[in-house]
């Protein structure tokens, strides 16, 4: 029987099919475009060959797309029956992470990765800031994840995809060089890797190196497509970096051409929070406000996330919505947060709402005790930065630049400093 490239069997009797499966999953992982389009041929060529249901179903979901992604998988589920052990718990694990039940998911990954350590399919969507560790709502998730990539280390060896999860959990709990030297591994084998080069970003934020960091993403996205996974996101950290130079008129252009909606290519997730925070950033650092782009997104967030329910997708609507003066949106997730780590959502959202009307001390009263707690809204440290600096702004604002400077001194160092929010 044909395998997959992790050297488990796959039931297909079609070298085509498992061919063409085997590509669509590397593309996957490494956030490039055209693992729809492998997983499609996968079952053209085997209408019977439920792991290739499976991987067009996750595609689907990753953009967005849920009815097409739960037909697909319901296909995968009528020919799991007859599947052997490994691939029955390959499917069950990825059904429930597409109906959307996040615990159940990951209960079903950890027991599975047990027995098939190197089922990259079921270990991915664990993994990452936006995986079901991180969006799970738990303090020390950073740690949890390290802790679970850690184990399963030995098992994958020196692959490309591994090696830049790993080195990316290494840089959210604070081993900045170790995943620097993780990410340059994987990089190696796999230069088109786009979660790797996102990695790669991550490791220059930490360190303070905007110009480094920007010279190597406009070269690596010179030949990305733009339908690609990553390409949103990586064009936000190309805006920072560029807002953080200086460059405002080319990070405008980036905003425009990558990152709002109907511009930006990506999961929603992505738009919403990129999006809501460059906005933020760049009114931090003095920008004018951009009403019509707020209102834009604040449609974006209701058109996508209108029920609150995921912590980080609902700060991110909270900002849209309150700098939007869309006041019913927003009271809808400060009265209705719900959900892992629902109990900061209240908090932030109002917060931001404070903000929308200059309410600077109101606001920082909401978000000061959170400082050292807000892991649990999920993403990454460079994401979370926002709330961090809006207490910065809030401070300076409200006339309390000691305090804003206690604030800046006790959270992390990085090489290239704060960049400080106009007062």
């Amino acid at each position: 029987m044909p395998t997959d490239r992790y050297g488990y069997e796959v039931t297909t009797a079609s070298d085509d099919a498992r061919d063409a499966y085997v590509a669509g999953v590397d593309l996957l992982l490494a956030a490039t475009d055209g693992a729809e389009q492998e997983f499609r041929r996968a079952v053209a060529c085997d209408e019977g060959f439920a792991l290739a249901y499976v991987g067009l179903a996750r595609v689907l979901q990753v953009y967005a797309r849920t009815a097409e992604a739960r037909a697909a998988m319901a296909r995968a589920r009528d020919l799991a029956p007859a599947l052997p052990p490994r691939e029955r718990g390959h499917v069950a694990m990825l059904s429930h992470l597409i109906e959307g039940n996040g615990p159940a998911a990951l209960g079903a990954a950890r027991q599975h990765l047990q027995a098939y350590p190197r089922d990259a399919m079921v270990l991915s969507p664990c993994t990452s800031t936006l995986g079901l560790i991180g969006l799970s709502g738990r303090a020390g998730r950073e740690a949890e994840l390290l802790t679970l990539l850690d184990r399963l280390a030995d098992a994958y060896g020196d692959d490309w995809w591994f090696g830049g999860m790993h080195a990316f959990a290494k840089i959210e709990t604070g081993d900045v060089a170790g995943g620097l030297a993780a990410v340059e591994r994987s990089l190696a084998i796999n230069p088109r890797n786009g979660g790797g080069a996102h990695v790669r970003a991550h490791a220059y934020y930490e360190g303070g190196d905007c110009g480094s960091g920007l010279r190597y993403l406009r070269d690596w996205l010179s030949t990305y497509s733009r339908n690609g996974q990553m390409h949103c996101h990586l064009s936000w950290h190309v805006a920072l970096w560029q807002l953080e130079l200086g460059q405002t008129q080319g990070a405008w252009e980036t905003y425009r051409s990558s990152l709002h909606p109907g511009a930006s290519w990506g999961p929603p997730l992505h738009a919403l929070a990129d999006c809501s925070s460059f906005l933020f950033r760049a009114e931090m650092a003095g920008e004018a406000r951009q009403p019509e782009l707020w209102r834009d997104l604040s449609a974006y967030a209701v058109q996508y996330f209108a029920s609150p329910g995921v912590a980080f997708a609902d700060i991110h609507s909270a900002l849209a919505h309150a700098l939007a003066g869309n006041a019913d949106e927003l009271a809808k997730i400060i009265d209705g947060a719900r959900g892992p780590a629902a109990e900061m959502v209240a908090p932030i959202a109002r917060a931001f709402g404070a903000i929308s009307r200059q309410a600077w001390s109101e606001a920082s009263s909401e978000l000061l005790p959170l400082m050292n707690a807000h892991e649990p809204v999920g993403g990454s440290r460079a994401q979370r930065d926002l709330i961090e600096y809006a207490v910065v702004m809030c401070l300076l604002r409200s006339g309390r630049s000691g305090e804003a400077r206690r604030v800046m001194q006790a959270r992390r160092a990085r090489a290239g400093g704060w960049p400080v929010p106009a007062a």
